[in-house]
């Protein structure tokens, strides 16, 4: 079987980013960003997606966290996209409804080529720590866009803790992302009408 592993770097004004990714992985984090809770958030997304990840980031985080997160959702990103390669025998298409605790988040994804996501998430305060709400959103918009891949993000309810809204978030994205990025040996080339998936 093809290799599906791939690495990607990135270096602006802003950020110096380095993106190792397995497809085919055991779910290993090496997960470095200078934001702890995204570090932790990065490591559930490696552990549930099966995914072996390994992040390096280093951002101008004297200003804010908002330039690192986007960085790193482009590069890792552009790493499932150069990894997937033709996309040749995957599953395509996944969804679930995640519960953490009090939370339900119910994710959904195409790994169509099209990249559009729909997110929908309430907070119940604005930060967590050195975490906002809306970050979690730049990192889904900006991983989508490089990765090529549709992804639908609704928390249905439980907005009194907001950790466990963005795990939930993390660990649904995760699961769908194991799923649909998985082969299955009935399926001949590529699971398009179009005979493509870019």
């Amino acid at each position: 079987m093809t290799d599906r592993t791939a690495e990607i770097k990135r270096k602006t004004s802003e950020t110096d980013i380095t993106v190792k990714v397995n497809l085919d992985g055991q779910g290993v984090a090496k997960v470095s960003t200078g934001v702890g809770f995204f570090d932790h958030m990065l490591d559930l997304l490696a552990k549930h997606s099966l995914i072996d990840m390994d992040i390096k980031a280093k951002g101008d985080l004297e200003i804010d966290e908002h330039h690192t997160i986007e960085d790193v959702g482009i590069c890792l990103g552009q790493a499932i996209k150069k990894a997937l390669g033709e996309r040749v025998g995957i599953r395509r298409y996944a969804s679930i409804q995640l519960p953490m605790d009090d939370t339900l988040c119910n994710a959904a994804i195409d790994i169509s080529g099209r990249p559009i996501l729909v997110f929908n998430a309430t907070a119940p305060r604005p930060r967590e720590r050195d975490f906002e709400i809306s970050l979690t959103k730049e990192f889904y918009k900006a991983l989508t866009q490089h990765a090529g891949i549709t992804l639908h993000i609704n928390v249905l309810y439980g907005t009194d803790n907001l950790h466990h809204v963005n795990e939930s978030i993390f660990k649904a994205t995760a699961k769908v992302l194991m799923l649909a990025i998985e082969r299955n040996p009935r399926i001949k080339g590529v699971p398009s009408t179009k005979g493509a998936l870019e």
